[in-house]
C-alpha cells in the first residue's frame, strides 16, 4: 500500500509499505464528521504482457474536484499517478490475465485531526490499496427505480466521490434488494420524476435509436470516467449520444411503443452491464438483454482497448513502466 501525510499545509514523501492496519485516535475527524474521498480505478493485463491504467488522469481531476468540495487539500499527481505506478510494478504479478479481471485501484484521502469539533481538518492521509477483481456482477440486472429516497440534490455532494454519499445509499439499497432487485436508479430530488444514476453506475438507455444518458448539469451525479468513456466511443462509432434530463414517464411510454430497446450501466467496478429489468411503481419494464446490440459492441469495443488488442485512439492506457 502507498501512504502520505499533509500536514503544515504541505504534503510529505509518499511512502510504499506492506498492507496491513492502520492505528489512529478514537476522536480522529473523519470517524466523526466524513471527510474522506475516494476513487475507483483499474489496471489491465495486455495482450504483449504489460500492464496498463485506464484513464487514471481523469480519476485524478475528478478526485481532486472531490477534494475542493470536501474542503480537503489537491493530492499532488506525482502521489496520485506515479505513486500508484510504483506500486503496480511492485504487485505486477497479482495483475489478471483472464477475461473481465483486472488490478482494482483504490485511492483514497481522509482528515487525521484528533480532535471533536466541525472544522476542515488540517491532518490528512493519502492511500493506495490493491485488489485482483473480476466481473462485478454475473448477470443482467434488476433495477428498482426509488421514489422515496433521494442520492443528491442541487447544491449538495453528489457530483463528489465522497463517503457519506455511499453510507446514505445503504439503507434505500438494502430494502430494494430485499424485494429482490439489484441496484437503485435515484431520481431527482425535487420532483421525483427525472432519472439520474445507478446506486453503483452511471445509466445509458437506447430510445429511438439514440443512446441517451442523464446529463451532469444538476450537479447531482458522479462524473464517471466509464460514463464518459462510452460517450466518446459511441460517437466515434457514428452514434448518435445525448446528454439531457430524461423523464421516468420517456422511458416508461418507450417500452410501450417499443422504441425503448436498450438498457444498461458503466462504471469501473461495473464496466459495461445491461439492465433488463426496471421495476417503476406498478409498472414493469422487461428489455430483451440478447438484442442489447449497442451496449454489446461499446462493451467489446472497450474491453479491446483495455486489453490492447485494438488500438488505443483515444490515449486512454497509461501504461505502468512509462
Amino acid at each position: 500500500m502507498l501512504i502520505a501525510a499533509y500536514k503544515d499545509g504541505a504534503w510529505g514523501d509518499a511512502e510504499i509499505l506492506p498492507y496491513g492496519p492502520l492505528h489512529f485516535d478514537p476522536s480522529m475527524t473523519t470517524l466523526h464528521y466524513g471527510q474522506s474521498i475516494f476513487e475507483g480505478i483499474k489496471a489491465f493485463r495486455m495482450k504483449d504482457g504489460s500492464a496498463a491504467i485506464f484513464r487514471p488522469y481523469e480519476n485524478l481531476k475528478r478526485f481532486n474536484k472531490s477534494a475542493h468540495r470536501m474542503a480537503m487539500p489537491d493530492v499532488p499527481e506525482f502521489h496520485f499517478i506515479e505513486g500508484m505506478k510504483q506500486l503496480l510494478a511492485l504487485e505486477d504479478k497479482w495483475i489478471p490475465n483472464a477475461e473481465e479481471h483486472s488490478m482494482y485501484i483504490r485511492p483514497f484521502m481522509f482528515g487525521t485531526d484528533e480532535v471533536i469539533g466541525v472544522a476542515p481538518s488540517s491532518t490528512y492521509y493519502f492511500m493506495i490499496i490493491l485488489s485482483p477483481v473480476g466481473p462485478y456482477f454475473s448477470k443482467p440486472l434488476k433495477i428498482y427505480v426509488e421514489e422515496q429516497f433521494v442520492r443528491a440534490a442541487p447544491g449538495g455532494v453528489g457530483y463528489a466521490k465522497t463517503a457519506g454519499n455511499y453510507a446514505a445509499s445503504l439503507y434505500p439499497a438494502k430494502l430494494a434488494r430485499e424485494k429482490g432487485f439489484d441496484q437503485i436508479l435515484w431520481m431527482d430530488a425535487k420532483e421525483h420524476k427525472y432519472v439520474e444514476e445507478c446506486g453503483a453506475m452511471n445509466v445509458f438507455f437506447v430510445l429511438d435509436g439514440k443512446l441517451i444518458t442523464p446529463s451532469l448539469n444538476a450537479g447531482t451525479i458522479l462524473d464517471g470516467i466509464t460514463r464518459k468513456s462510452v460517450i466518446d466511443l459511441a460517437k466515434s462509432l457514428g452514434k448518435t449520444v445525448e446528454e439531457r434530463d430524461i423523464l421516468i414517464d420517456e422511458l416508461v411510454e418507450g417500452h410501450k411503443k417499443g422504441t425503448l430497446t436498450e438498457a444498461f450501466g458503466a462504471g469501473t467496478a461495473v464496466t459495461v452491464s445491461k439492465i433488463e429489468v426496471l421495476q417503476y411503481k406498478d409498472v414493469r419494464i422487461s428489455l430483451d438483454v440478447s438484442k442489447m446490440s449497442m451496449a454489446d459492441e461499446l462493451k467489446q469495443k472497450m474491453a479491446a482497448i483495455k486489453d490492447g488488442s485494438a488500438v488505443d485512439a483515444f490515449g486512454w492506457m497509461v501504461k505502468t513502466n512509462a
